[in-house]
């Protein structure tokens, strides 16, 4: 294995991939954190801990303190990427439902701002598109700007767990092609060399295999979450106990005994978006599979939004006087992003049937409305002017009023 260690890295977007990627990267690397957010690059130059990632907190207060060397450096100023041996872009790439594609208009907008920079030097850096980008983005993007120093390499990463699965790759991906497949393997090793973990494969294909692959594997765990949530709609509706059945389901090796813990559907950032991308990708490819996961995701949705009315109208009676409490708008127990969370398409579907209801989520401000709902974070209070509350996920600060809590959250993990 070749030693690529030593190396100046700039990397672009200092979201939850991004930083994880800085922290991995400077411990054996100059890492320049470039972000448009002046707050995210203050806290990086003062070593203050800003995520919910438990293990870059700690690296953070450990190099803080002495006891861990960081090479680091965060800017809002792209052009100190000039001189850069590699530059990895990890800017957001959402989806726009107009369009029906992603928005990747700030990767285009990052890759000519460093076209304009190193335009005139005889030094080429790699260029790693960390951004999850639609099938062909790569191939299109070098073509138009006449960059064919660019490759691909998609992210895997949890968003509570981002540097663990830096350090702990189940494998890397590099998309390239012939001219630069030498890169790709530099960037491979460069990456596996800062790893914890000792045997990781490097899977080497082209453009758009490598794209094709993130959205494949978010999509297969969508589907994932969809079956065992209409399994769990199937035991709801015929008054079956669901975890007695996915039990008996998952304790095949061929299942195996995880992603199976309903919810009241997939959401956060990466699975709503990446499946209605890869479905946007199919124009004039035969297919039934995939636009079956993006509605079994809004029917399960749906039957939630059901069952709570039921359920809230049983205990209260005349809606007028039921308030439907929501426990966090989160989609994972440690997370403060609650972005695409399916529960804010439930509580929408609740809403419009004229109940009234608020909010305890911690990240918002106490007495704030959001989207028309109060948002109340004394928990005594938020639980005792509840009719009903609903959870996707469960937290032990419910059990006192458990009986007139909601939640599919079978085996109170994510």
């Amino acid at each position: 294995m070749r030693e690529i260690s030593n190396k100046n890295i700039s990397i672009v977007g200092i979201g939850y991939v991004g930083l994880a990627l800085a922290v991995l990267l400077a411990r054996d690397n100059k890492v320049t954190a470039i972000d448009i957010a002046q707050e995210k690059v203050d806290k990086i130059n003062e070593l203050i801990p800003f995520t919910h990632d438990a293990l870059i907190n700690k690296y953070f207060v450990e190099a803080k303190n002495g006891a861990r060397s960081f090479n680091i450096k965060g800017t809002t100023d792209i052009s100190e990427c000039a001189g850069s041996d590699f530059i990895i872009i990890s800017t957001p790439t959402n989806y726009d439902p107009e369009q029906n594609y992603f928005d990747c208009s700030a990767v285009e907008s990052v890759l000519r701002q460093i076209n304009d920079i190193s335009g005139g030097s005889d030094k080429k850096p790699v260029i790693v598109i960390k951004s999850t980008v639609p099938i062909g983005f790569t191939e299109n993007i070098r073509r138009e700007l006449n960059m064919d120093n660019i490759i691909h390499s998609p992210e895997f990463l949890r968003e509570t767990s981002a540097l663990y699965d830096c350090l702990y790759p189940d494998r890397i991906i590099v998309g390239c092609n012939e001219e630069t497949s030498e890169s790709a393997r530099d960037f491979a090793e460069l990456m596996k060399n800062a790893a914890e973990k000792e045997i990781i494969d490097s899977l080497i294909m082209s453009f758009s295999e490598s794209e094709a692959a993130k959205l494949f594997a978010n999509t297969f765990l969508a589907l994932r979450v969809s079956f065992f949530n209409e399994l769990d709609t199937f035991a709801e509706s015929k008054g079956l106990n669901s975890a007695n059945i996915i039990n008996g389901i998952c304790k095949d090796s061929r299942i195996g005994d995880f992603y199976n813990n309903p919810s009241f559907g997939y959401g956060g950032y990466c699975l709503p978006k990446d499946t209605k991308q890869l479905l946007a990708n199919y124009d004039k490819v035969p297919e039934q599979l995939i636009s079956a996961i993006v509605c079994s995701n809004y029917t399960r949705k749906s039957f939630i939004a059901e069952q709570v009315i039921e359920r809230a109208t049983d205990i209260g009676g005349d809606s007028g006087e039921i308030v439907i409490g929501v426990f966090r708008l989160t989609m994972k127990t440690d997370s403060d992003n609650f972005r695409n969370s399916s529960v804010l398409d439930v509580m929408e579907m609740i809403r419009t049937k004229g109940f009234n209801m608020i909010i305890y989520e911690p990240v918002l401000p106490e007495g704030s409305d959001f989207c028309g709902s109060k948002v109340v974070n004394d928990i005594e209070v938020f639980k005792k002017q509840s009719t009903l509350i609903i959870a996707n996920r469960f937290d032990p600060v419910l059990d006192d009023v458990k009986d007139k809590v909601y939640s599919r959250d079978l085996f109170k993990r994510e």
